[in-house]
């Protein structure tokens, strides 16, 4: 009942700022999520190198369930070897790593720490391109590998919110350099709003689709840009509703996925708009 625009859109961050749930909550929420009607929504559960030392007195689940996981390096790739020969012993599936680039590093040199890493093909790795002047050189050497971008959309504080000009250009440049992408931080959600308590202004998990599907057909950034700034939740539902089967996967492969600190906020938003059935309305407790 989740249509394909929205299957494995939401990658549970549920640790992460500002919902930072314990991970002894989030193990198991993330396992309700996975058996619940809207299952089909919810991509991994994504937790740090370090909160990954835990991990094994919360195994394994009731029910015996296997946890899909992303695992995210925010100090670079260093670490990964060790972390990933400890992870993978346990009942889970890794399926993706989120890595850093480390200030200073360039990307041929972050590249190689890869290759070198060791990560098994089966499992994504997506790089954090930075938010500077290395960011088209990180780009371009993405394109040459089997690695993937990820772009930070927010965070605690309103200066780690790109503006609608600088992720327009973010989505031109992987859409051109043919390098899916997902995003995380700050899309908390569907539609660009300004939220009403920190002033921030936010991007919508929406908007980034369908700049995304305008990127993928031929719009340059200044056409990303309105997109990007739309406020009206209903015009952008009808937009999304009115994708062809062929435009949602080609955007989906596109725009993988995005980091989410809450499942149901997302989710009853959707419903909201009219875009997901309201029989897979979230029951659980939230994990925020």
């Amino acid at each position: 009942m989740i249509p394909a625009f929205a299957r494995g859109l939401c990658d549970d961050a549920a640790i992460f700022p500002p919902g930072s749930s314990p991970l002894a909550d989030a193990v198991p929420a993330h396992v309700r999520h996975r058996h619940a009607p809207y299952a089909e929504l919810v991509g991994p559960l994504v937790i740090s190198a370090t909160a990954s030392r835990a991990l094994p007195d919360l195994l394994p689940v009731e029910g015996g369930h296997r946890l899909d996981l992303a695992v995210t390096f925010p100090e670079g790739p260093a670490t990964v070897p060790a972390v990933m020969e400890a992870v993978t012993a346990l009942p889970v599936d890794v399926r993706a790593l989120e890595v850093a680039v480390p200030e200073g590093v360039t990307a041929v040199e972050l590249v190689g720490a890869l290759d070198a890493a060791g990560v098994d093909d089966t499992v994504e790795v997506f790089v954090e391109v930075p938010r500077d002047a290395r960011r088209a050189d990180v780009i371009a050497a993405l394109a040459t590998t089997r690695y993937l971008a990820k772009f930070r959309t927010g965070g605690v504080r309103a200066e780690l919110y790109p503006d609608e000009v600088e992720l327009a250009a973010a989505i031109t440049a992987v859409v051109g350099a043919g390098v899916p992408y997902k995003a995380t931080a700050g899309l908390h959600h569907a539609v660009r709003n300004t939220d009403p308590d920190t002033g921030f202004e936010q991007h919508g998990f929406l908007n980034l689709l369908l700049a995304t599907d305008a990127a993928l057909r031929g719009a340059d950034e200044s056409d990303l840009v309105p997109i990007l700034a739309d406020r009206d939740g209903s015009a952008l539902a009808e937009r999304v509703t009115a994708l062809t089967d062929d435009r949602v996967a080609a955007t989906r492969a596109t725009f993988r996925s995005f980091g989410t600190c809450s499942v149901d906020e997302p989710l009853t938003e959707m419903i909201d708009l009219g875009l997901v059935p309201n029989a897979v309305s979230p029951t659980d407790e939230r994990t925020v």
